[in-house]
């Protein structure tokens, strides 16, 4: 069985419902999720919106090698609605990213693990440091909470209650 952790975002849209319907797609076609952070809300990242995201990490116990992990994920987000933007930073209803795929480290042209920038993002960092403060990045070699604790993102990451 593999550990994989991925992230999930919504900014456009009932955000919360698209995380809840994600979390239960990729419990369905891509193995038994185990933990799940809070739910956060965060500023965009890389460009500008007047809508914040709602963000959360979760962990998946799957038996499925990580290629079919990244086509069950993409599948799932075309399902919710997401479209083909030509700008890599975006508003969407539905963004789904591998952080990390056992303790492996992947280079493909379609797949990056760990996440190439997950140490550079206090949105990932906060929510990861939740579920899996002693991870160690592969790369890195330091644990997610002394990635969070370098971290040098200064925007905004708060819990979201549910109102």
């Amino acid at each position: 069985m593999n550990r994989v952790i991925l992230m999930l975002g919504s900014n456009l849209g009932n955000r919360m419902d698209y995380l809840k319907k994600a979390r239960e797609m990729i419990h369905a076609d891509v193995g038994n999720v185990i933990e799940a952070s809070s739910v956060y809300e965060t500023e965009p990242w890389g460009f500008r919106h007047e809508i914040q995201f709602l963000n959360q990490c979760i962990v998946v116990e799957t038996p499925l090698p990580e290629t079919e992990v990244l086509q069950k994920i993409q599948a799932i987000e075309k399902t919710l609605g997401r479209k083909d933007v030509a700008l890599h930073y975006a508003a969407r209803v539905i963004d789904i990213d591998i952080l990390f795929y056992n303790d492996e480290v992947i280079e493909t042209d379609e797949l990056t693990i760990p996440h190439r920038s997950l140490h550079l993002r206090r949105f990932v960092l906060v929510p990861l440091d939740e579920i899996a403060p002693g991870h160690v990045h592969p790369v890195l070699r330091q644990s997610v909470s002394e990635l969070l604790y370098r971290c040098g993102d200064q925007s905004s990451v708060t819990k979201f209650n549910d109102r």
